[in-house]
């Protein structure tokens, strides 16, 4: 077992999950367990809150509560969008060793990973003790060495269970309906649209992710293929499509866009590549019934709509965290790999095999026309959002003879 002995900080980069609390609970408690951990500290807004010396001491709050704050959806400590510039992370530093910090948990995607990963390094050429653990999470599944990350189960069920209501809507009141999912590089979360579909005719009847190029006039025809086959269409398109060029679509039908504090085209929230791909099919197609929905941040957080596998994992990250700090002293990310069918264990690796890389979805997952998912995805997928998703059924009773309309 490690001596280093101090205080631990927890902290979240990054947008919020369906499950980061248990995450976040689960590296406080079993911390808790270690004499030579004397205080375990939450930093308030990730990277802000420990520059603005912003903690809660979760050493003092009850058992039971922290329970009932890992079931909750969210972020219990709030978050961040900061990037780790060296900088930044040299002011980090700063912070926690004049509050004898020793153990620094960062609970977030890539740039998360990164952020660790430069603080461990101001941490040794300080040649100053601190045990530094990257703890996964991210809904765009994007993360390299994991086979996927806490986050992403919840909001793919979340996701799935979108489009199977919509199918059954869209079944009843026929037209097209356009649904953009979060996604800027990886279609992992669009994909998850498909796994809701039970029967042969059933929606998303195409599906178009970041890992193939969007071409408009090819986008039309597919509408019009579709429709004309089964009187409908129902696409689901993540935010992050793009040309053949790299150029997000959304630039290529709006004059001018929104940008984020990093330069980013913003794609998320504004409702823009739904309606622009809509009205396009108006103006280009005989289809009068064209509707589109951004599902935005309801993908994320959605109170009630939590896979239990990715509960458990989730919780089980934020445990291995603090085993691989305190038991063995060692710095790293937490990684998640499948190793059956289905079941999961836990590796640390390096900071560099995860940190500022994304994953993206394998080609083994798109179909040849680059227009939907293959069962190898849904093989995948599927464990991902727990047991009891719910799956629809139609009426199978005959059609009564016609007897005035006989053609």
């Amino acid at each position: 077992m490690s001596k280093l002995e101090g205080k631990l900080v927890i902290a979240q980069g990054g947008g919020p999950t369906a499950v980061i609390n248990q995450s976040i609970v689960g590296a406080a408690l079993e911390a808790r367990k270690f004499p030579q951990v004397h205080r375990v500290y939450g930093a308030c807004h990730g990277l802000a809150g420990i520059l603005s010396e912003d903690f809660l001491d979760m050493t003092q709050e009850t058992t039971h509560n922290l329970e009932r704050v890992a079931a909750t959806p969210g972020s219990a400590l709030g978050s961040t969008r900061m990037k780790p510039e060296p900088g930044l992370c040299k002011e980090i530093f700063k912070v926690l060793k004049a509050h004898d910090v020793h153990y620094f948990f960062y609970v977030g995607g890539n740039d998360s990973s990164d952020t660790c990963r430069i603080v461990n390094e101001e941490a040794d050429r300080a040649e100053y003790d601190l045990r530094c653990i990257h703890i996964p999470k991210t809904i765009d599944n994007d993360l390299e060495a994991n086979d996927h990350t806490p986050g992403f189960g919840s909001a793919a069920r979340f996701v799935a269970g979108a489009f199977a209501g919509v199918n059954l809507d869209n079944r009843a009141l026929p037209g097209v309906y356009i649904g953009v999912v979060m996604g800027r590089h990886a279609g992992f979360l669009t994909a998850a649209a498909a796994l809701g579909k039970k029967y042969p005719d059933d929606g998303p009847h195409l599906v178009y992710l970041p890992e193939r190029a969007f071409d408009i006039e090819k986008f039309t025809e597919n509408v019009k293929s579709v429709y004309h086959k089964h009187g409908r269409c129902i696409v689901a398109i993540s935010e992050g499509v793009h040309d053949a060029s790299g150029a997000p679509i959304i630039t290529k039908l709006v004059k001018e866009v929104e940008r984020d504090a990093h330069g980013n085209v913003q794609l998320s929230g504004t409702g823009a590549l739904g309606d622009l791909l809509a009205n396009h099919l108006r103006s280009h197609t005989n289809i009068k019934r064209v509707r589109a929905d951004t599902l935005g941040y309801l993908q994320r957080s959605f109170l009630g709509c939590v896979s239990d596998v990715d509960q458990h994992e989730a919780r089980e990250v934020g445990e291995k965290a603090a085993q691989y700090a305190l038991w063995h002293d060692l710095d790293g990310s937490v990684a998640i790999e499948r190793t059956g069918n289905y079941s999961v264990d836990y590796r640390l690796i390096k900071f560099e095999e995860v940190a500022a890389k994304t994953r993206v979805m394998p080609a083994s997952f798109i179909t040849p026309c680059g227009t939907n998912v293959t069962n190898e995805f849904f093989h995948y997928a599927r464990p991902l959002v727990g047991s009891g998703f719910p799956m629809p059924s139609r009426i199978r009773a005959p059609k009564v003879t016609k007897l005035i309309h006989t053609d």
